[in-house]
């Protein structure tokens, strides 16, 4: 294991452990609103802190940028992005769905990622060239020739509900070419799952690097191809992304560009 992967899942492995503690005792949240049906609780920032505080010990000078505030000025050359705890809303309800995510970016480009389920004990991992894996096992996301019986992911605008109605167009035509699709409210563990081959695509408008960097390197390492709705790489800028095997993006992509 890459040695900076390695610190990615030991930082991982505390942030969860906090988490776990918390979703146990959730009379003590201390829940803030940060925005429309958008919450913050004390666990995800105490998550956050232990993070950093983890990958600072071995590489004190790298940067930081994390979703409850952690910025943290330093060598741009390695950035660490990270969600300390993507599905919040999901834990606040008891729901267990959510997840740590962690991911490095070397020089503008995603190198090292993990996302950890620290309630179903999955440990998603992926080096840049070196594949991805499950629990130390190699995974592979799957390749279907078409949609139809496809099982795919996706996100409602519940932050922008004014999105809605364009948003149900394009759902409409999905869901009637597909199998089904599923609405788990984690993008990261919606990656991952894409990554493993539980789902065959995934698809989300509105969304930060932070929700994403982690689930990116590990679709693309699994041997998935992700694409911003046009089928270009601005999917970061753009805050959007569509992932799976190349066929599946190809078809949601020509649902979505528009």
């Amino acid at each position: 294991m890459h040695p900076m992967l390695n610190i990615a899942v030991r930082a991982a492995r505390v942030a969860g452990s906090i988490i776990v503690r918390g979703f146990e005792n959730r009379d003590d949240l201390m829940t803030q609103v940060k925005g429309e049906n958008d919450y913050v609780t004390r666990i995800d920032r105490e998550a956050e802190e232990a993070i950093i505080k983890k990958i600072q010990q071995s590489y004190p000078e790298h940067s930081f940028v994390g979703e409850e505030g952690g910025v943290v000025e330093g060598n741009e050359e390695f950035k660490w992005v990270i969600d300390p705890l993507d599905g919040t809303t999901n834990f606040i309800k008891g729901i267990p769905h959510f997840a740590v995510s962690i991911a490095l970016m070397h020089k503008g480009k995603l190198d090292q990622a993990v996302i950890f389920d620290p309630i179903r004990g999955e440990l998603f991992t992926a080096s840049r060239g070196q594949g991805a894996q499950l629990n130390g096992f190699r995974i592979r996301a799957n390749s279907p020739r078409e949609l139809r019986g496809t099982v795919l992911a996706t996100a409602l605008p519940f932050k922008n509900k004014g999105r809605l109605e364009s948003y149900m167009k394009s759902f409409t035509s999905i869901f009637n070419q597909c199998g089904d699709i599923r609405r788990g409210g984690s993008a990261a563990l919606d990656l991952a799952y894409v990554a493993a081959g539980r789902f065959d695509g995934y698809w989300e408008r509105g969304i930060k690097p932070w929700d994403t960097a982690a689930g990116e390197l590990l679709v693309r390492e699994a041997g998935g191809l992700v694409t911003d709705f046009a089928g270009g790489n601005d999917n970061m800028q753009k805050g959007e992304i569509v992932a799976g095997g190349p066929k599946v993006v190809r078809e949601l992509v020509l649902q979505l560009k528009d």
